[in-house]
């Protein structure tokens, strides 16, 4: 690859986001065995995503561009859609109660994702070196390959992530496992 044709993490992250969006389509279009595998890939996808945007991401932006407010408020969106997700997990997919709480999931997400687009993202770029956006492309693909692959509402600092994920991960990829193995 050139280095004009090289990823960035902004490239990276608003390719995760549609791709995000088209499962949250996914999920609440389809209904049976479907809508099942449809949200454990968007459940996981968004643990591994959020956890790497909080490890690599936000602190790169707090110290990039003191983005402390604007961090602080993502991070807050972030936990409260983990939270409910975290609900989520519980109720069956065929359940009258899941669309009522996968619609308040789906808000959430939405909205948080808008935020980071027209906030975090464009100063990523303005602040950001090619290659730094570069390299935390690298940094994001590797978090999101060791990061847990459920929510846990309250660990959203990198400290936290960084502390705790990886045994999460260890627990939450084998419960994964076994699930799987029982299916």
């Amino acid at each position: 690859m050139t280095a004009q044709t090289r990823e960035d993490v902004v490239d990276l992250l608003l390719k995760q986001h549609d791709e995000i969006r088209s499962l949250l389509d996914t999920v609440e279009k389809s209904s049976g065995e479907r809508r099942k595998q449809k949200f454990d890939e968007l459940r996981q996808l968004l643990a591994v995503h959020e956890t790497a945007e909080e490890e690599v991401v936000h602190p790169y932006a707090r110290r990039k561009f003191g983005g402390d407010e604007a961090v602080n408020e993502i991070l807050d969106e972030e936990r409260q859609g983990k939270q409910v997700l975290s609900r989520l997990e519980d109720v069956e997919t065929g359940s009258p109660d899941f669309l009522p709480l996968f619609r308040k999931l789906r808000a959430a997400v939405e909205a948080h994702a808008r935020h980071e687009e027209e906030t975090e993202f464009p100063q990523l770029r303005i602040k950001g070196s090619e290659d730094e956006l570069v390299g935390m492309a690298t940094l994001v693909k590797a978090a999101e390959a060791v990061a847990p692959t459920h929510p846990h509402p309250g660990v959203e600092s990198q400290t936290k992530n960084l502390a705790l994920g990886p045994m999460a991960a260890v627990v939450d990829r084998a419960r994964d496992a076994i699930h799987k193995a029982r299916s």
